[in-house]
């Protein structure tokens, strides 16, 4: 089922998909939308944005977010980019926005989950929420909670709070990989959300998952083959299939990764020939950080639509936040019992700054992607 496409019209109604707070009905709830649309993509919505961008060869952004502030730098950037987008928390994030006090990884993904349902709506593109990376240890502290959530609302008549999750089963077996993913596509489809399924490692490190970086980053045609027979090819829940082509995560020097996005085109058509249906994957590019224009062109002719981006808008973020505290060093500190500078260690600032900085890497990102002026209208 497709959804609607959206207006030019911006206005305020209220609407029964945005779960009430504090003893507030549903009703009294105002939520700007654009034409009845919500900000936050539904599971229809979701749906269209990906088949566009598969149909249309381009690839939303996928960014990960460790604050209110990440979020709306991520925002602003898809906003002037003109691009629908998705913005992802890994667990590694969630835990941090949980606070260091319980580091509760639920509550952090769900607060900041509902906080992006809300501002959202200030900018003028749909959004996806996801959740990154979770590898089997932490399954039943995040994921699975998730699921759950989401189930409740839609059993509910509400949209699912997020609309994609991920299982990273990259350092268990295959067959153990595709075990769990059967399970978690049943729960995600069941609750109108999409599955993202890892089945060969990524070389680098995410999160506390590593890999070396070595000649058996690359999936086969018999990996993808096998997928597709325990996970389907859209009959038992849709999924995004992040292969590995030479893919590390991190931060290499030229030289260190060899990337061979050609061989998405091998998987598409190996299982084509098995299956009958045409490029039968959704890909999505892990570890791209640092790849060049032609890798990522080749991979978006090949079905990616999604590529992961986090390396590049930390740095983004933290790099003018360094410059000012240089520039500024006897402002932000408190020198040989001076008085320092308010306006200089205010976190505004300084954040502010970081925030238009990971905004432009965002925008930049959407142009490399080919998905700059494609938002819904």
């Amino acid at each position: 089922m497709r959804g609607g496409a959206h207006g030019g019209v911006w206005k305020d109604r209220c609407d029964d998909d945005v779960a009430p707070r504090s003893g507030i009905s549903n009703a009294t709830q105002p939520q700007i939308t654009r034409s009845g649309q919500m900000p936050i993509a539904t599971p229809e919505i979701y749906n269209e944005m990906l088949d566009r961008a598969k149909a249309g060869k381009f690839a939303y952004p996928a960014i990960n977010v460790t604050s209110s502030q990440t979020l709306h730098a991520a925002l602003r950037g898809f906003a002037e980019a003109e691009s629908d987008g998705i913005i992802q928390i890994s667990t590694g994030g969630a835990e941090f926005l949980g606070g260091q006090y319980s580091k509760d990884m639920v509550t952090g993904a769900v607060a900041l989950a509902e906080f992006a349902h809300i501002v959202a709506a200030k900018y003028d593109v749909t959004i996806a929420l996801h959740t990154d990376h979770c590898p089997k240890d932490k399954l039943d502290g995040y994921v699975r909670p998730l699921l759950d959530i989401s189930a409740e609302r839609v059993a509910k008549g509400e949209n699912p709070l997020f609309q994609s999750h991920m299982w990273d089963g990259s350092a268990e077996t295959l067959a153990d990989n595709l075990a769990i993913g059967q399970e978690l596509l049943a729960k995600a489809a069941a609750a109108k959300i999409i599955l993202e399924v890892e089945i060969t490692p990524t070389g680098g490190e995410e999160d506390g998952v590593s890999h070396e970086i070595n000649d058996e980053l690359y999936t086969t045609v018999d990996d993808a083959i096998r997928t597709a027979e325990a996970l389907g090819l859209g009959e038992k829940g849709r999924y995004l299939l992040a292969a590995s082509f030479g893919n590390v995560h991190g931060v290499y020097k030229p030289g260190n990764v060899v990337l061979r996005p050609e061989l998405l085109k091998d998987l598409q058509q190996g299982v084509a020939e098995r299956f009958g249906k045409a490029d039968p994957f959704d890909f999505v590019f892990h570890g791209g950080s640092g790849s060049t224009a032609e890798e990522i062109a080749t991979a978006l002719e090949n079905g990616v639509v999604k590529m992961n981006l986090d390396t590049d808008t930390q740095y983004a973020f933290t790099r003018p936040v360094a410059d000012h505290m240089f520039k500024n060093y006897d402002g932000v500190l408190k020198v040989d019992g001076e008085v320092g500078s308010k306006k200089t260690y205010d976190p505004r600032t300084w954040g502010k700054l970081a925030e238009a900085s990971m905004a432009k890497r965002v925008t930049e990102a959407c142009a490399a992607l080919r998905s700059t002026g494609t938002k819904l209208k």
